[in-house]
């Protein structure tokens, strides 16, 4: 019923703008033979936003992979640096919650670590949305940032690096061996910030497969059954991705384009001193407004690295 939905809104979508370029050759022709400049305002005011509809809907057809339409499972690493790359974690944690909320996902949080100054040392979070693996998959990486470092009495430009894994969530019927020997199930007290993530019980559960060195980790839900439930879940994703890959060298295959978290091997650069500029440098797509980008405005660098994919692909 859900995917009956979604195909529903496609085609509903698709008539939409279908009937829109109708409408504003009928304007541009009544511009035209009235010479009727207020029409021509009109007409290019229709088309701007015709073009914005078209190019996300175009957008969406590019999502069209397995796992795209799936929920998305995140997990984001502070890197080298301490306190500063704490907070840079935290600084990326509530921009991809801003941006889930104006696309209508919703996040759940699985996994929490606090920073021992400020920021997070790791948090993994899930976000429930129709496509929002498809979308953020684009966003597994290093991500940098460039600033003048509050944690600095001198007042030096710092540079941070955080890492960010990206997984779909995968249904339960796919089935997927795990023998009992080659897991290594922890339990420990949840921690956090209050609410949810203070525990005063060993409910919070960490799962190594030992022959990969996958770790997972969950620690949201009440009990520890229910931890290692999800935390289950969240090791057959990663091992059925890794199946899924031709290259069957396993850390790359989880990790996608992450690499070190450092130097040289971010996609994406935030520059906030001496001048603001957001960079993605897969795709070469620039914003200079690092503020708007922060506070969640993600689909232009979105929408640019699922373009490029596509025409890698068609190459």
């Amino acid at each position: 019923m859900k995917e009956l939905k979604n195909l529903k809104d496609t085609i509903l979508n698709y008539q939409e703008i279908s009937t829109e370029y109708d409408d504003i050759e009928t304007m541009i022709e009544m511009a035209e033979e009235e010479a009727d400049e207020e029409l021509v305002h009109e007409a290019g005011e229709m088309l701007e936003q015709f073009i914005e509809k078209f190019d996300a809907f175009r957008i969406e057809t590019l999502l069209s992979e397995e796992f795209d339409a799936n929920n998305a499972v995140l997990t984001l690493h502070a890197g080298a640096g301490g306190t500063e790359s704490c907070d840079w974690a935290g600084m990326l944690y509530r921009m991809y919650n801003k941006w889930a909320d104006k696309k209508g996902f919703s996040v759940e949080v699985l996994d929490y670590l606090d920073g021992e100054e400020a920021g997070i040392k790791s948090v993994t979070f899930q976000v429930n949305g129709y496509h929002a693996y498809g979308y953020l998959k684009s966003e597994k990486g290093v991500h940098r940032l460039v600033r003048i470092s509050p944690f600095n009495a001198a007042g030096k430009r710092q540079t941070s690096f955080c890492s960010l894994d990206v997984m779909p969530e995968i249904d339960d019927n796919i089935e997927i061996e795990i023998s009992d020997d080659d897991l290594r199930i922890d339990t420990y007290r949840a921690s956090g910030a209050g609410g949810q993530h203070i525990n005063k019980t060993s409910s919070a559960v960490r799962i190594t497969h030992i022959p990969t060195g996958i770790v997972v980790q969950c620690q949201n839900e009440r009990s520890q059954h229910s931890n290692k439930d999800k935390a289950m879940k969240m090791l057959k994703a990663k091992l059925y991705m890794v199946k899924k890959q031709e290259n069957m060298d396993r850390l790359s295959d989880i990790r996608g384009e992450v690499s070190e978290n450092g130097f040289g091997s971010q996609i994406r650069s935030y520059v906030l001193q001496p001048y603001t500029m957001v960079k993605d440098h897969r795709t070469n797509y620039e914003s200079g407004d690092a503020s708007r980008v922060l506070n969640g405005d993600l689909d232009p660098f979105i929408n640019a690295y699922l373009k490029w994919v596509n025409t890698r692909q068609e190459e």
